[in-house]
């Protein structure tokens, strides 16, 4: 079978070696595992612009180079004007040669990937939507164009649409999935947290406006006011940086929160597992796995109520749901810290569900979605 992947995540070329987005190569090892060969239709980048990238550790029958473009200024939505016709005429050609289409959502390139993928009935099809499918959300035309080319069954036939949580008044098209980090080898005892000590959260994510890691300093530096003997780590980089140095240096915390940039996967997952909270209090996620990785090894989880997130959480079962109003989070927080019979449930409750979605069972709902 051959598997065509349709992708706005580039390819990087250094030395002839073949790079990219290192959770998308994650994901990608096990796609190409139940193929007989993969191809990709996707951007070529020449440098990798501050991405995470790793080496494609597999072999890639051919790469069909597409055109990346934006609409972000009137120069740059006239040369996508352009590349878009050359980029729907790639996509036409390639789509003829596949077994099984595989499309990557939203993005520019996904938009026209649903629209070509319309002349192909017949062809079995996968669309990945790595985005906030909650049909309320505010979200730009385009994504909201591509999920309703997507999953108008009328429109789009043999088609599985791989999206974050389950919703309500979805079409047959759609299949609530998920993602992975962890394997069951992965599944060691998770470390006990001791309560009467220093409570510890993180935050792993990069360091920007959407990700709000100065609300996340805020609430834990309101806890410590109350008297409360807390500490924040805050891992990843960005462009706010600087800016959350100085609110640290002026609100003289510098006992209680600390930068540390980025840093290897495994000094994050120690954090994890000695953590008792990670927080993401996000403007916008797909599948958060950051979320999911920290309630792998036992965190409580407590992150604002955007896409998935209230399913994941059980709707505050299994974590705490933020509305970035101060007081409210940090009453909700005190109240859970002050009830240690409620603690050890939801811990126990948010391990148990994460531990639930290893690689191994992704593989599983791979193979069964490849090889029906």
């Amino acid at each position: 079978m051959k598997l065509v992947v349709i992708s706005s995540a580039p390819f990087i070329y250094k030395k002839g070696i073949v790079y990219a987005y290192s959770p998308y190569v994650n994901e990608l090892l096990i796609w190409q595992k139940h193929t007989d060969s993969i191809v990709f239709c996707c951007p070529t980048w020449r440098n990798d612009n501050g991405l995470l990238i790793t080496e494609v550790p597999f072999k890639i029958k051919k790469q069909f180079v597409l055109l990346d473009f934006n609409l972000k200024t009137l120069a740059s939505s006239c040369a996508a004007f352009f590349n878009s016709f050359y980029n729907l005429f790639v996509l036409y050609k390639v789509m003829q040669q596949a077994d099984h289409i595989h499309l990557r959502c939203p993005g520019n390139i996904g938009l026209l990937a649903s629209m070509v993928q319309l002349l192909f009935p017949a062809t079995p099809k996968t669309a990945k939507y790595a985005g906030n499918w909650d049909p309320k959300s505010q979200q730009p035309w385009t994504y909201r164009l591509q999920k309703w080319l997507i999953s108008n069954p009328f429109l789009t036939r043999n088609i599985q649409v791989l999206v974050y949580g389950e919703w309500e008044g979805s079409s047959k098209n759609i299949k609530p999935f998920f993602t992975a980090t962890y394997t069951e080898a992965d599944k060691t005892p998770v470390l006990p947290r001791n309560w009467s000590t220093t409570i510890q959260f993180v935050f792993a994510g990069t360091l920007v406006k959407g990700k709000n890691p100065l609300y996340a300093i805020q609430l834990v530096e309101a806890l410590h006011q109350k008297g409360h003997d807390v500490q924040l780590t805050l891992y990843g980089e960005g462009v706010l940086r600087t800016i959350l140095e100085e609110y640290v240096a002026a609100q003289q915390l510098q006992d209680v929160v600390r930068l540390a940039g980025n840093q290897t996967k495994e000094t994050v997952q120690k954090a994890y597992q000695e953590s008792h909270f990670v927080l993401l209090p996000s403007d916008s996620e797909g599948w958060p796995k950051v979320i999911a990785e920290g309630m792998f090894w036992g965190c409580i989880p407590l992150s604002t109520a955007v896409s998935c997130v209230p399913y994941m959480l059980d709707y505050g079962q299994r974590g705490v749901l933020l509305d970035k109003k101060l007081f409210h989070d940090s009453q909700q927080l005190i109240a859970l810290l002050q009830s240690p019979t409620r603690l050890a449930l939801v811990q126990e409750s948010a391990t148990s569900w994460s531990r639930r979605y290893t690689m191994d069972v992704f593989e599983t709902e791979i193979k069964k979605i490849l090889q029906p």
